[in-house]
């Protein structure tokens, strides 16, 4: 495995934004261990770009839905709009935005719709909410991930995000991330059921990055183990995860 910063990679930053990216992609990789293998699926190129954009998307998740105060997530999320704005006018101090503005993306437009991720955080009343609270965040996101990896049609994309988004919630902040109708019909097996119901409304055939793809079939892997009942879901095994990487390498 190649951990989570290679070499070459750091050679091409300052010491100090090389020393900080390996410490957040390297957040990542101990919550995706199987990326390592998964990513092989990419060009080569694109690897590094795939592990940074995934790995924003993941802080910005944690500020959103971590710890059992909102204030200190709303004061990241606070932050992060301010630097994401900056990243329009080529201004960064964060050590992922090396990697991230190699190429040209709507940076501005995220920012502006980081509240909504922010008020995903209160648990939805039903499935059809908890999409509609996250739209603004998923379809901001979307256009930016298209633009990094040059797909096309990147406003179909956006389903994909929103369930890419409620399956990070799910596993990995699960207080609040089932809906009340799920707790009103499966009461203790709310996590369950919600994880099956996932699943099931996950978007078929949208034009989206092979980064995304390779990414939903981890986040989907985990999904069928809690709906299975499984109380903590854990990495796919590296066959496993080689042999589902070819199926969706082979989509596109």
């Amino acid at each position: 495995m190649n951990g989570p910063l290679s070499g070459s990679q750091a050679a091409d930053l300052p010491e100090g934004d090389a020393a900080g990216l390996d410490a957040f992609i390297g957040k990542r990789h101990a919550r995706w261990p199987e990326w390592d293998i998964a990513e092989v699926f990419l060009p080569a190129p694109q690897r590094p770009l795939a592990r940074a954009w995934l790995t924003l998307l993941q802080e910005l998740g944690d500020a959103a839905w971590g710890g059992g105060d909102a204030l200190p997530g709303q004061a990241k999320l606070a932050w992060w709009h301010d630097e994401l704005q900056g990243w329009n006018q080529r201004r960064r101090r964060h050590p992922l935005a090396p990697a991230l503005l190699a190429r040209p993306a709507s940076w501005a437009a995220l920012a502006t719709a980081l509240p909504a991720l922010r008020d995903s955080r209160e648990r939805p009343g039903d499935s059809t909410e908890a999409v509609a609270v996250l739209a603004p965040f998923a379809v901001a996101a979307a256009a930016v991930e298209a633009e990094l990896f040059e797909v096309p049609e990147a406003s179909t994309a956006s389903g994909d995000l929103a369930s890419a988004l409620l399956a990070e919630r799910l596993l990995h902040h699960r207080d609040g991330a089932a809906p009340l109708q799920a707790l009103a019909q499966a009461g203790g097996q709310a996590t369950r059921a919600w994880a099956a119901a996932l699943l099931a409304s996950w978007p078929q055939g949208a034009p989206v990055a092979r980064a995304r793809r390779l990414q939903a079939l981890l986040q989907r892997a985990r999904l069928e183990q809690l709906a299975a009942g499984a109380t903590v879901p854990q990495p796919l095994s590296r066959w496993r995860t080689l042999w589902r990487g070819w199926q969706a390498a082979r989509r596109g």
